[in-house]
């Protein structure tokens, strides 16, 4: 735990090299364990749509739906930069959508930024979000809210001339105001030119070693998510198969009878049993 850090200080880590470390959370829990190992950042993805609510994608996820997380992600991760996640439908319209549905994040959940995904198209929405005195974090590359237009989550910029549009995006959005960005899904070469290219911390999940930090999908690192598992994920843990272990052994030993022994019961006081069979047998 320890002060929260604000885009200064990543700011300043970009210029002295510094890597930011970032993770997705959607509950009070795993914020706290966050909070406690002293992660820098967590976004409040809307990923929460596949790995809490079981949609096949993000798109069903709403404002509604996401500010309860965030909130209480918040309240677990009292000393981290919190970032809420628009949600596919609260920007698209207009900007008028894009700067309430940020001003509810800021308002309802104390976040520290707001992240919107796409390029030179949303720079209308970012411009008018920092406009309004709020940090706003870009988002190119694989952006799940487009998959069907991408054709599914391939990677982008495998090529110079896909490589050089990105570049254009990235430049266009830290010119429309954007605090920082993220990219996704991109060889770690389009990573490194985009990263060099900006003044703002440019973040990576799949763009390789070169950004300025990276970001993870929690349930993906700690072995939680098993639809499928992107090329750019590294498990650190298989929790889904710990889990599946420790429910087995609960119901074995309920079964069994093994569960719960007398360590895992309450006791009345001496002597209360036997009054309360006297009173029984009286009745």
């Amino acid at each position: 735990m320890g002060k929260r850090k604000t885009i200064q200080d990543f700011r300043q880590m970009k210029q002295s090299g510094e890597k930011v470390t970032w993770i997705t959370s959607y509950d009070y829990h795993m914020a706290r364990m966050a909070n406690e190992v002293g992660i820098n950042m967590i976004l409040v993805g809307d990923s929460v749509g596949m790995t809490v609510y079981g949609y096949p994608g993000t798109l069903p996820v709403t404002m509604d739906q996401i500010i309860p997380h965030t909130e209480a992600v918040r309240r677990g991760a009292p000393d981290v930069f919190v970032v809420g996640d628009l949600p596919f439908g609260a920007y698209h319209a207009n900007v008028e959508d894009a700067v309430m549905n940020s001003v509810r994040f800021y308002k309802e959940c104390d976040v520290d930024a707001v992240k919107l995904e796409g390029g030179k198209r949303v720079t209308p929405q970012i411009r008018a979000i920092a406009d309004g005195g709020m940090l706003v974090i870009g988002h190119i590359g694989i952006t799940p809210q487009s998959s069907a237009v991408m054709g599914g989550f391939k990677a982008q910029g495998n090529t110079a001339e896909a490589a050089k549009i990105l570049l254009d995006d990235a430049v266009a959005i830290e010119e429309a105001g954007a605090a920082m960005l993220l990219v996704e899904g991109v060889p770690a070469e389009t990573g490194k030119i985009i990263t060099e290219a900006l003044s703002i911390p440019v973040m990576g999940i799949g763009a390789g070693i070169n950004t300025d930090g990276q970001l993870m999908i929690v349930s993906d690192m700690l072995g939680l998510f098993e639809t499928f598992t992107p090329k750019f994920v590294k498990k650190y843990a298989n929790l889904a198969n710990e889990i599946r272990i420790a429910l087995q052994q609960y119901i074995n030993e309920v079964h069994e009878g093994k569960f719960p022994t007398s360590e895992y019961c309450y006791k009345m006081k001496t002597g209360e049993a036997d009054k309360l069979k006297a009173m029984m047998m009286k009745s």
